[in-house]
């Protein structure tokens, strides 16, 4: 990958060795065990070049724009062809775009071109769709104390570009994964004997690492509080239920809502005064934005320039 392209990963709070593991393993996927395009190896000569647009064909907010000249950088090595893609943005992650709006310009072989077209469009039509329902979100909440929060039910091997659609789209990230923060399930309040038991657990193996409780009651609310939780899942409470933790546990802990959320009732959750309403559907239902690779017409003898 250019260099430009790994800075504008790392400002993004994308790991490029990540990155590039992703694009490597999706191209593969794509190529198969023999790394080829035979389409393209058939139909386009090989010194051939070209221009092509990524357009949208949607409106929506775009997110992904780096990983996708990521593609277009690595199909070359990946396919033998040393030749470089030359790739040029338009739009920023994070911006709202309208159908027909060129994001960015890609040039270069026109074999690769086509070769890394679908791997590019899969991530970012993906990554785009999250960020595009997230901005839904973000914008319903827009005037509240209450953020999005997206959950682990992520596609596995793309989190860390799900999780960070979810920033681009105006969302908050809750947790990476298990290893970074703690939270207490009721399997867990099951298994270790109940709250007060499981955090005291968890503090005393691990004493550097945030813990999240998931209570279900107003009672496990204050008990998990009491217990020495700052931060509580309000697992499927009604709105009135939610205000009655919010005037119990005031500013002890940090307070999300959970479960079964949706836009239409987003304003009635957050109005509880809750800090959080993480939605697991930002990473695990969001329909992609459409978004397509169209090859410039090229010029002719008589074409104005």
């Amino acid at each position: 990958m250019r260099e430009w392209t790994e800075q504008a990963l790392r400002q993004a709070g994308l790991d490029p060795a990540e990155v590039r593991r992703i694009v490597e393993t999706a191209l593969r996927e794509d190529l198969g065990p023999e790394f080829r395009d035979v389409t393209s190896l058939a139909t386009i000569p090989a010194g051939q070049t070209d221009t092509a647009d990524l357009v949208a064909r949607a409106d929506g907010v775009v997110a992904g724009l780096a990983v996708a000249a990521a593609v277009f950088e690595l199909v070359g090595p990946v396919t033998g062809d040393r030749r470089t893609v030359e790739v040029s943005l338009v739009a920023a992650d994070g911006a709202r775009v309208a159908r027909g709006d060129v994001l960015a310009t890609v040039t270069g072989p026109t074999r690769s071109l086509l070769t890394a077209e679908r791997t590019a469009l899969n991530l970012l039509c993906r990554m785009s769709g999250v960020a595009t329902h997230t901005r839904a979100w973000a914008d319903v909440l827009a005037g509240t104390k209450a953020m999005v929060l997206d959950t682990r039910k992520t596609t596995p091997g793309l989190r860390s570009l799900e999780k960070y659609a979810v920033r681009a789209g105006g969302g908050t990230n809750k947790r990476m994964g298990l290893h970074d923060v703690a939270m207490i399930k009721d399997n867990h309040k099951f298994a270790a004997g109940g709250i007060a038991a499981a955090y005291r657990r968890v503090r005393e193996a691990f004493p550097g690492v945030a813990v999240q409780v998931e209570v279900d009651t107003l009672a496990e609310a204050v008990e998990a509080v009491e217990a020495g939780a700052d931060f509580l899942l309000l697992d499927n409470m009604s709105p009135a239920t939610l205000t009655e933790v919010v005037a119990a546990v005031g500013d002890r802990a940090e307070l999300e809502a959970t479960g079964g959320l949706t836009l239409d009732v987003a304003a009635e959750y957050a109005a509880t005064g809750v800090d959080y309403l993480s939605v697991g559907a930002l990473t695990h239902s969001s329909p992609i934005l459409d978004i397509a690779l169209d090859l410039r017409t090229p010029l002719t003898a008589g074409d104005v320039v």
